[in-house]
């Protein structure tokens, strides 16, 4: 099992499993997961690698950031960029480079599904130093071009739904279980996961404030978008890149990232819903440990 440990990041606590020792590997989870979405695989990495597995600010047992509305004003009044401070894709990014400096490692792989796709980029691209390898799957990287097919029907129906301050946490308050399922199952084709996980997954979603802090990610989308827009202008993603898709992002990221990115390598697993690295770990541990190895980090010098 995994080590849990609360660890100080920029004015709250991120709850962080750790397993193994070597060079550090980041994985960055999604919605509505935790830490627990990698449990297969820092199993199988945690051999040749420290991997390193937070939930994301505000998610799971992790610190949230300041609701940013009083329950008293009406709805037509809330701040919506208030509600979502501290969420967007920067700041998620500033959290991960924070966490490898307070766990002492200069640099990692970083790996990001669905929310934490966008911050894994953005440390990337700005940082790069830090980030020996990048690893995205199954996200698209705010409004940048290539994702137009996926996008001819609009964005998926709950993106909309999550946006709107206090209206997702009300309407779902007391049905956070039947919710939380309807995306697992629908993020491994009908599969579902592991009751353990399920239970697991549902408790960290359950009550009002954690899901306005698991939303917040959705309301800070614009901020998020206008960052990575900013960002790509003036730099191009320089650290060796993986692009994983599956259903039903497909290949969409993979073209967003190949007009910026010096070095990419774009994968379609088959017959994989969204949720990867529950529904097929072991299609994406074929993927991911060639890639990782192919960059270890140096080992101490002898002596």
């Amino acid at each position: 099992m995994p080590e849990l440990r609360s660890v100080p990041v920029r004015g709250i606590e991120l709850n962080v499993a750790l397993a193994g020792s070597g060079p550090a590997v980041l994985l960055l989870h999604g919605f509505p997961h935790t830490w627990e979405l990698w449990t297969d695989v820092m199993a199988e990495l945690s051999d040749r690698y420290r991997v390193i597995a937070p939930d994301l600010r505000g998610f799971g047992r992790s610190g949230r950031s300041p609701a940013g509305y009083d329950a008293h004003r009406s709805p037509a009044r809330y701040d919506t960029h208030r509600c979502a401070s501290g969420y967007d894709a920067r700041s998620l990014a500033d959290d991960a480079e924070a966490l490898l400096t307070a766990l002492g490692e200069p640099s990692a792989a970083v790996v990001g599904i669905d929310a934490g796709a966008p911050p894994a980029f953005l440390l990337a691209l700005r940082r790069p130093e830090r980030v020996r390898r990048l690893v995205l799957m199954e996200s698209l990287l705010g409004t940048l071009p290539g994702a137009e097919d996926f996008l001819a029907a609009g964005p998926p129906w709950w993106f909309g739904f999550h946006a709107v301050p206090d209206l997702a946490e009300t309407v779902l308050e007391g049905h956070e279980a039947e919710y939380v399922d309807w995306f697992l199952r629908s993020g491994t084709l009908g599969d579902g996961v592991r009751p353990a996980l399920r239970d697991a997954f549902v408790r960290a979603y359950t009550g009002r404030d954690a899901l306005r802090a698991a939303f917040a990610v959705y309301r800070a989308l614009p901020e998020s978008a206008a960052r990575i827009e900013r960002a790509t202008a003036t730099a191009r993603l320089t650290v060796p890149t993986m692009a994983i898709g599956a259903h039903p992002v497909g290949r969409a990221l993979e073209h967003q990232l190949r007009p910026l990115t010096d070095d990419l390598t774009g994968h379609l697993i088959e017959d994989c819903g969204h949720i990867v690295p529950l529904h097929r770990p072991r299609a994406l541990l074929a993927l991911l440990r060639p890639f990782l190895a192919a960059d270890r980090a140096p080992l101490p010098a002898a002596g």
